[in-house]
């Protein structure tokens, strides 16, 4: 008789972790979840950040989770681990989750940084990538721009000691209590062709301002606010430049899956809470109605599909993340390809089970003050991440069926 190992329910749905370091990070976070569960209405009404959670969470170490061992952090490197400790959390909070994604995601890319990069890259990585381990460092990323126009494009200017950085950044969760912020910027014209580049800016840099102006629909304890960037000094060695602006580069599509794959946790985890929510409640009604069961049979089979896709995706961009040999440009464009087509059946279908679990609970789920009130709102932020948002994921999937140069990155 054939032995074929771990039970395949528990990897195929993403229910268990596949490395020791995501076991041990599954382990610390356990911990935090009571406190995570209870205090998620309270910050979500306020919307407030919950900095006590977070100071447990860097005290034990879950912050340094993606930091190399060498570095000082636990080195979780499966990114299907990550996600399951970001659908775990989601479970409890996911603004906790979305938070937290900031820090775990950031340690992924950077350490592929320290590995791979030039010299230059290594060293900032490296320098960035020690105190996330130690605990010292809270690292938020901040790729969008304010919709004001031009005047708010994150710029990097050229100066004597380096360079001088201006704009105004959105959605900035984690900011409130981040001592680091990676900020996507373009190099200003006449400094050579523009590149686009990543540069790091301290907590204490003279001309950065974080906003208390977070009033989100959903995710409202993420802290996701405003930075204010008035001509911030920026060191010579604290920027990574990316290549020309507006240049296809198909290789770095991988570079983009790696920091953003893992958020499909966060939604994933949220249907799975509201699954839990509604079927409890319906388990305390004496004789539960023909259509409520057939309801909760289809929230099921779509919740499977839902786990199952993203398992399957992420399995896919483990391999090519660490295994695969080939073609960087085919490497990005198949790990992109796989996360978009999981990240479009992630916004489709959990969104409706959290609306069908409201269906199951009836009027009294409506009240702001039910839990499934808050997975309701909270799921919505999922249509919103990058990338790709909807037009553009649409863009990008059909240029490589149909064989043409239509999408963001190409076929």
């Amino acid at each position: 008789m054939a032995v074929h190992g771990v039970d395949p329910s528990l990897t195929g749905e993403l229910r268990e972790p596949v490395t020791a370091e995501g076991r041990t990070l599954l382990g610390l976070l356990a911990e935090h979840l009571p406190q995570i569960r209870a205090e998620a209405d309270g910050h979500d009404r306020a919307g407030t950040f919950p900095a006590a959670v977070f100071a447990g969470l860097r005290k034990d170490g879950v912050l340094g989770a993606t930091v190399p061992r060498e570095l000082g952090g636990l080195g979780v490197t499966s990114l299907r681990d990550v996600c399951l400790a970001l659908l775990t959390t989601a479970e409890a909070d996911a603004s906790t989750a979305l938070a937290l994604h900031m820090q775990l995601s950031r340690g992924l890319t950077l350490t592929y940084e320290w590995r791979h990069g030039g010299p230059a890259a290594r060293n900032l990585a490296e320098r960035i990538l020690r105190p996330m381990g130690s605990g010292e460092a809270v690292v938020c990323t901040t790729v969008k721009d304010h919709p004001g126009g031009g005047r708010f494009v994150s710029t990097l200017t050229p100066a004597e000691d380096g360079w001088r950085l201006s704009g105004r950044k959105i959605l900035a969760s984690m900011a409130p209590i981040a001592t680091h912020f990676v900020i996507s910027a373009r190099t200003a014209p006449g400094s050579g062709p523009a590149q686009d580049a990543a540069a790091v800016v301290y907590r204490d840099t003279p001309g950065l301002t974080v906003l208390d102006n977070w009033d989100g629909l959903g995710m409202r304890a993420s802290g996701s606010v405003d930075i204010v960037l008035e001509d911030c000094p920026v060191g010579a060695g604290d920027v990574f430049l990316r290549g020309a602006a507006d240049q296809r580069d198909d290789a770095a599509l991988a570079g983009q899956t790696v920091s953003s794959i893992t958020m499909l946790g966060i939604y994933t985890g949220i249907a799975q809470a509201a699954h839990d929510l509604a079927v409890d409640a319906l388990r305390r009604r004496k004789a539960p109605k023909a259509a409520s069961r057939t309801l909760v049979a289809e929230i099921d089979a779509r919740l499977y599909g839902l786990r199952t896709a993203v398992a399957s995706a992420l399995a896919a961009a483990d391999f090519l993340s660490y295994e695969y040999a080939g073609d960087p440009g085919e490497r990005g464009r198949r790990m992109m390809g796989t996360f978009q087509r999981a990240k479009l059946l992630v916004n489709r279908l959990a969104p409706a089970i959290v609306a069908d679990c409201l269906t199951l609970v009836g009027g009294a789920s409506y009240a702001a003050s039910h839990p499934l009130s808050r997975l309701h709102r909270d799921v919505g932020a999922g249509a919103f991440m990058h990338p790709f948002t909807y037009p553009d994921a649409v863009d990008f999937l059909s240029a490589a069926a149909l064989g043409d140069d239509g999408g963001p990155g190409g076929p």
